[in-house]
């Protein structure tokens, strides 16, 4: 039915709600920023990094949202839920339900894959168990996460006479039993997890975090009674070697407690090898990687299921088979089933498969690890559970949806963020890629700068009237990079041979040396299988990847990059004290908040608080240690220092420290002089955190840097730094090799590989080699074809 529209009548008030209003946000950085947001249109929010952009659309907007959602529960289900504290803002008014589609990695699990994270594997298992031939049984039967059963024993049934009866039970699962769903076996090598020359008392043990003093890992040995802890490991008897290594979980009493004693063998796979390797903290995936060797598990070749479940197949295709396909391929092959039976299952399993393709994943296999996928390739295979969805007037947020993407497949993705809108939905989204800011309908530019100096509006209003503004992203938002009137010449090579990862099919290229040399193609063409596969691990390599930087609210930059430990040795020599007392972590804490500057109250049901430490007042350090001074300042006044600041001040006079000097050069010359030393890793923006990895690689010694999407997070003001930045680099006599996809790095390169053609099966070759200036005059690819329509050529 139609509104009526005629004289005399007027609009219904219902439809009067047509803004998002913010009033007073005051989130992080931002300024009492207030603006209203148009519902049902597509909004863009662009802004140099750390400019506000992330707090104003993530942590105010949509979490006020979420919280408001959580409200609506039951006080028993809000106990299962994270508690939300309510963003600093005067007024959020005509908020709707948010969805967030954000770039967190997905799954933290070796079981998680593409297929169980977007329900794709569930409907296959549902096909499978209708139309598989044999039949083995119900969906669990296909299913790597389940594991078969059997049981059988006396029960009692009480009806009438009550007897017990005998009686069996079973469940049949698609679980490998010998990898228990994972695809690999790992072989430990004992000699990484102790020196047995040494005794249990004397410290055998060299696994991370292990100390000989500690009472639930290394004394539960000691003093369990199945060992002699001060017998040299090598001289343990056979049935010591046995308890030492491969014992059941056994009650024991330490010093009066109960604990549990375990083999060393189940404990470290336990404690290690059942989480993802990606989300282990750097040293404990070192150890790992030294210690454990993963290889495919022969029983099931890889496939994660058991031998009833790789045997059912339809027409000649197993569950396992169907998994391993492209889901391009996977697509086709749904389509080309004709079973009336099932025929609602078909059109809903191809319509998802379909919007990998749609979405730019149609090379990926439904059986590849989660946590394997790029950032950009995890907020997209979030997309697709969004794409069929029947709700309208909905919130959709997104992170840099083009993260990942080369600009053949921008347009694509532009598409998918305008057919949400055309749905009736209200459509978000924090982005820097001018292609993407071109199709908004309602454009957002905060600044003007990052950190204290950003924080306000500069530009609301239209695409055209962002061009014609005079902010940092008016003037930059037609900056086009000319090519190289020249380019350097290599000094020697690295040569990658057969090069067989992934989808490589057996590539032959020689990486210049002293160059700035950009591998590119489109998504999933090979560009990473190439280079960390095949150059990432040599020495002299320092690789910088797009895995997240780990850390909790007491994480900042000064301890991330090690700036902390000069400077806590420069205020110890100076006032004749212990290093100790200068770290919030450590001796020198505020005791009423324990160093963290905060005092978190528990509210129960409702959202916790967190109120500034009325003792330190924020600064998380005892008085007694704010006495002592370093060139006139106390260490909490160090910390709030921004990075352009602390390095003059360590750079000479009384408080010269060169080893902090360094770190806070190389954080400068990143783009982070804003940054202050003490702010918590947590408020960091997505690009910051990669800038600041990048600066702590800086300081590693190695001839070649691969870095992966650099520009990843960066506003296109801050490109042209990163651009030289990298030259600088490589002025220093390093070879600098970028995965990118930004054209104004590849017009900026000495050197450019183009892998392709295509993504998947379609690619994985060698498509170009050469000056960007031969790729542009070529115009033989993808790549060279939007190269050259970028630089005018």
């Amino acid at each position: 039915m139609s509104r009526a529209t005629g004289r005399g009548t007027r609009p219904h008030t219902a439809d009067s709600h047509d803004l998002i209003r913010v009033h007073g946000a005051r989130v992080n950085n931002l300024k009492d920023v207030s603006i209203e947001i148009p519902k049902r249109r597509l909004t863009v929010f662009t802004g140099v990094s750390g400019s506000g952009k992330s707090s104003l659309v993530f942590n105010t907007i949509a979490a006020e949202s979420q919280r408001l959602i959580n409200e609506t529960y039951s006080a028993f289900v809000q106990g299962f839920m994270p508690a939300l504290a309510r963003p600093e803002v005067d007024v959020l008014e005509g908020l709707t339900t948010a969805i967030i589609v954000d770039q967190q990695r997905l799954g933290g699990d070796t079981r998680s894959t593409v297929g169980t994270a977007t329900d794709a594997n569930a409907m296959l298992r549902i096909l499978f168990s209708r139309l598989g031939s044999p039949h083995i049984g119900p969906p669990s039967a296909y299913s790597f996460n389940t594991a078969s059963v059997k049981a059988s024993g006396a029960i009692t049934v009480e009806r009438g006479n009550k007897k017990a009866v005998k009686a069996t039970f079973s469940r049949t699962g698609g679980m490998c039993p010998e990898c228990e769903g994972r695809g690999t076996v790992s072989d430990i090598d004992l000699s990484q997890l102790y020196d047995d020359s040494k005794s249990l008392a004397e410290g055998a043990f060299t696994i991370p975090g292990w100390k000989s003093d500690s009472f639930w890992t290394v004394r539960v040995y000691a003093e369990s009674g199945f060992l002699d802890p001060d017998k040299p490991i090598a001289e343990f008897t056979e049935q010591e070697m046995r308890d030492f290594l491969h014992r059941e979980p056994t009650k024991v009493k330490v010093e009066g407690v109960n604990l549990t004693y375990e083999g060393l063998i189940p404990k470290i796979q336990k404690s290690f090898l059942s989480k993802d390797k990606d989300s282990l903290q750097p040293h404990i995936r070192a150890f790992v990687e030294r210690a454990v060797t993963f290889t495919t598990c022969p029983a099931c070749e890889g496939t994660r299921l058991s031998a009833g479940a790789r045997s059912s197949k339809i027409a000649g295709i197993s569950i396992a088979d169907a998994c391993a396909m492209q889901t391009s391929d996977l697509a086709a092959w749904i389509g080309g089933l004709d079973e009336p039976s099932v025929a609602p299952l078909l059109g809903a399993l191809g319509q998802t498969l379909d919007s990998f393709v749609e979405i730019g994943l149609g090379y990926l296999a439904l059986d590849r690890p989660a946590g394997t996928l790029s950032g950009g390739e995890a907020q997209r295979v979030k997309m697709i559970r969004h794409l069929g969805s029947s709700l309208t007037d909905t919130t959709y947020v997104f992170d840099e949806p083009t993260a990942g993407l080369h600009p053949h497949d921008i347009q694509r993705m532009n598409n998918l963020l305008l057919r949400l809108r055309d749905k009736g939905n209200t459509v978000l989204v924090v982005e820097h890629k001018p292609e993407t800011i071109a199709v908004a309908d309602h454009v957002v530019d905060l600044g003007p700068g990052a950190g204290t100096a950003g924080g306000t509006v500069c530009f609301e209003g239209t695409v055209d009237g962002l061009r014609g503004s005079d902010t940092v992203t008016g003037r930059h938002f037609d900056d086009r990079a000319a090519l190289k009137k020249a380019t350097r010449e290599p000094t020697g090579a690295l040569e990658v041979r057969g090069a067989t990862a992934n989808n490589l099919r057996g590539v032959d290229v020689d990486i210049p040396l002293g160059v700035l040399t950009v591998v590119t193609g489109v998504a999933g063409s090979g560009k990473s299988s190439l280079i960390h596969g095949s150059v990432s691990g040599r020495d002299g390599v320092v690789s910088v990847d797009q895995s997240p930087i780990r850390g909790s609210r007491r994480s900042n930059p000064a301890t991330y990059t090690g700036l902390l430990d000069p400077v806590r040795k420069a205020f110890a020599k100076a006032n004749g004290v212990k290093p100790a007392l200068f770290s919030a972590n450590s001796e020198g804490a505020c005791p009423a908040c324990n160093g963290a500057g905060v005092v978190f109250t528990d509210l129960a049901m409702m959202a916790g608080v967190a109120t500034v430490c009325e003792e330190c007042e924020g600064r998380r350090f005892q008085a007694s240690v704010l006495e002592y001074r370093l060139g006139g300042r106390d260490i909490s006044e160090v910390l709030a220092m921004p990075v352009d600041r602390a390095e003059e001040f360590f750079g000479s006079g009384e408080a010269r420290t060169p080893a902090a000097h360094r770190v806070l050069e190389r954080l400068a010359d990143v783009g982070l002089g804003y940054l202050s030393l003490g702010q918590p890793l947590t408020t960091l923006s997505g690009g910051e955190r990669q800038r600041l990895k990048l600066a702590t690689h800086m300081g590693e010694k190695g001839g070649v840097y691969v870095l992966d999407e650099p520009t990843t997070g960066l506003h296109l003001a801050d490109v042209e730094q990163l651009l030289g930045l990298l030259d600088r680099l490589v002025d220093a006599g390093k070879s600098v090799v970028v995965i990118e996809h930004h054209q104004a790095v590849m017009a900026h390169a000495d050197w450019i590989i183009d892998l392709g053609p295509g993504a998947g099966h379609d690619g994985g070759t060698l498509v170009f080699e050469g000056t960007p200036a031969e790729l542009v005059a070529a115009r033989s690819t993808l790549t060279g074809e939007h190269l050259a329509r970028y630089v005018g050529a």
